[in-house]
């Protein structure tokens, strides 16, 4: 049986449509009118063989930060509610991720407990439309909305777009293996019985 969930988001300043199902093929459709947000979210949804459907309309008029903390709070809703109970899944999931002279580590932990440790150094402001002050705001929004314990390290690297994507890609592959269902598993992997 598929985990998917569909999260609608309406505000002043956004409105957001998400799709997401945590066992797919890597299939995606995203328009969030930041292109390099677009690229970003396409690559996470490619390495963690996750589908995702994703329309946002946001006051790019004003900046990026409504679009892009908005959509990690969908996200995050998005796969703790396709989660549901989190009976049978590994629960923590971790990748060391290459890419050319960049090498960052991500580490997930889905306890219920929100909390983001992230250390990057991006010399340039921007990549295209994205603001990378913003990268930080969106896996915070993900994490907070999600319950999970996400670590993101730069490791090496000096290219902005490198780090970015590697962020990305490595979020995307410690979190396939963290929602992965392991049959050795009764129930919730938690000494308590549950993980809320």
């Amino acid at each position: 049986m598929a985990r998917t969930a569909t999260v609608n988001r309406k505000t002043n300043e956004t409105d957001i449509f998400l799709e997401l199902n945590l066992d797919g093929t890597g299939k995606s459709e995203v328009n969030t009118g930041i292109g390099f947000f677009d690229h970003m979210l396409t690559s996470f949804a490619r390495h963690g063989f996750f589908d995702l459907k994703l329309t946002v309309k946001g006051d790019l008029y004003v900046d990026g930060h409504h679009t892009v903390e908005d959509t990690g709070i969908v996200l995050g809703q998005a796969i703790r509610n396709a989660l549901g109970d989190k009976a049978g899944i590994k629960r923590y999931g971790s990748f060391l991720l290459p890419m050319d002279e960049t090498l960052v580590l991500c580490a997930v932990d889905l306890s219920g407990r929100p909390y983001l440790n992230y250390q990057a150094d991006m010399k340039a402001e921007r990549v295209g439309y994205l603001d990378t002050e913003l990268v930080h705001e969106f896996f915070y929004a993900v994490s907070y909305s999600a319950g999970m314990n996400l670590h993101l390290k730069q490791m090496d690297g000096d290219n902005s777009h490198h780090i970015i994507e590697a962020m990305f890609k490595a979020f995307a592959k410690a979190l396939d293996e963290a929602v992965t269902v392991d049959q050795r598993i009764a129930g919730a992997l938690s000494t308590k019985g549950t993980i809320a």
